[in-house]
């Protein structure tokens, strides 16, 4: 056990982000879970992915605009071509999907195949690297965030299906290079999936208190015993969703 870990100066800007995924992603996984197009995020996620993988084998500086610019084009291509499935083959969305993800997961290993750092590059884009995070790194995030919030619970459902990919799109796409394609997709679902019952439908307070305390347990685990926080989060947010699921409630 390592209690030097457990600094402000590091944990706290790793925490800061995982609230803000926290914040849209609760909301847009409980509306995931509605309409019943579960693996959409990693999708999406995999495909921001492959933009910021394209721009960086360009040459293009890691966070500059462009390669902002090339992973939001990417998401929204992906976006796209999903409003257009779901509008043609609406029985087999979650299908295609699926294959979506398949298709832009191996197009990443095949585009950092000659790459020499390649699986590190790979490991970064899937498990994340929170600890690294900066306040700086916040700031368009939390821009960014704050809008796409404003125009869900203006909107909310009431978006149809082009305007939900749009905004589900931009939000993962930032989220991905914050934490990862794995916390994208448990910061989703782990918490839609324990509240979906709770006072007869989603409940979005109790989604959020279980999206914060899985981040903020998870990366005083991971700084205690020097484990990968990206992985070690997951899990805590899995444990602590299980046990508020089962938990027997009040008549």
């Amino acid at each position: 056990m390592n209690l030097d870990g457990l600094t402000l100066a590091i944990l706290g800007p790793a925490f800061l982000a995982g609230l803000l995924v926290v914040a849209t992603h609760v909301p847009l996984g409980q509306q995931v879970l509605k309409r019943g197009i579960i693996f959409i995020d990693l999708a999406i996620a995999q495909i921001a992915g492959v933009g910021v993988i394209v721009a960086h084998n360009l040459g293009w500086a890691e966070n500059g605009w462009g390669v902002q610019l090339a992973a939001v084009g990417a998401a929204l291509l992906g976006a796209l071509a999903l409003t257009w499935t779901d509008r043609r083959w609406p029985r087999i969305q979650e299908a295609l999907i699926g294959v979506s993800f398949v298709l832009a997961a191996t197009a990443a290993i095949l585009l950092l195949s000659y790459d020499p750092h390649g699986g590190e590059q790979l490991k970064d884009l899937l498990i994340g690297q929170i600890l690294w995070v900066g306040l700086d790194d916040l700031w368009p995030v939390l821009l960014l965030y704050s809008a796409v919030l404003a125009v869900w619970f203006v909107r909310g459902p009431r978006l149809g299906h082009l305007g939900f990919y749009l905004l589900f799109a931009l939000s993962v796409t930032a989220s991905v290079q914050l934490v990862g394609v794995y916390l994208v997709f448990a910061s989703l679902i782990i918490p839609a999936l324990a509240t979906r019952t709770r006072h007869g439908g989603f409940n979005l307070g109790w989604g959020y208190a279980l999206g914060a305390a899985g981040y903020a347990s998870g990366l005083a685990v991971s700084a205690l015993y020097d484990l990968p926080s990206g992985a070690v989060i997951v899990w805590t947010l899995a444990g602590l969703s299980l046990l508020f699921a089962i938990a027997p409630r009040r008549s």
